[in-house]
């Protein structure tokens, strides 16, 4: 097993980031979050002037910061991915057990950035793991995929939380604070200048 490179990871003593780790949790079934054509069971938290709207079968968020968060849940174990765009120079995050009214700090962040003047790249649990490499070019869709559980590795309890983009385990990242313990689903409109899509949001449940 070997420590990940071109990672940063914050509170070393506490938390690592691995690869070629675990084998994957056992399939369930998936449940779709997004019917693809109504904000049904989305709920706007932030700033009134941002906007979340349907386009093209797509969530699209626009305009001042802002959370649209899944009302469903909450959620502890489980597999959740989702298929997502973001505009040239634009950020956004994708969260998970965050609380019904999040602000920007509230659960964990898998960030969303692939040319924003913030260097910390798709593929970082933001400011936890950083990735700084470019994974995915903007303005193309790829597909994120988490799993997140709590386990125990070498007699500690913690929480295992395994990055795929795009088919590609980046790594897990072993989160010994047990810094949220379990929440709900957000994603992020980050400033004016960004602009997310989001389609085939979808969560399966571990034991």
């Amino acid at each position: 097993m070997m420590i990940a490179r071109r990672l940063f990871c914050g509170f070393a003593a506490l938390s690592l980031c691995l690869i070629g780790s675990t084998a994957p949790a056992e399939d369930g079934k998936w449940v779709s979050l997004f019917d693809g054509e109504t904000l049904d069971g989305w709920e706007k938290v932030g700033n009134e002037k941002s906007v979340w709207q349907v386009e093209d079968g797509a969530i699209a968020g626009s305009g001042p910061p802002s959370m649209l968060v899944n009302t469903t849940g909450p959620y502890k174990n489980f597999r959740y991915r989702a298929e997502i765009k973001i505009n040239d120079g634009g950020n956004s995050g994708l969260y998970f057990r965050t609380t019904r009214k999040p602000g920007f700090t509230d659960g964990y962040e898998a960030q969303i950035d692939s040319t924003h003047t913030d260097p910390i790249r798709t593929g970082s649990i933001y400011g936890m793991c950083h990735v700084y490499q470019q994974h995915v070019q903007p303005g193309t869709w790829f597909t994120y995929d988490l799993e997140v559980r709590d386990d125990v590795w070498r007699g500690r309890n913690m929480t295992r939380i395994k990055v795929t983009v795009d088919g590609n385990e980046l790594y897990e990242f072993l989160d010994f604070d047990l810094t949220f313990k379990q929440g709900h689903f957000a994603f992020q409109q980050h400033d004016p200048g960004s602009k997310v899509h989001i389609r085939k949001v979808e969560v399966m449940e571990l034991p």
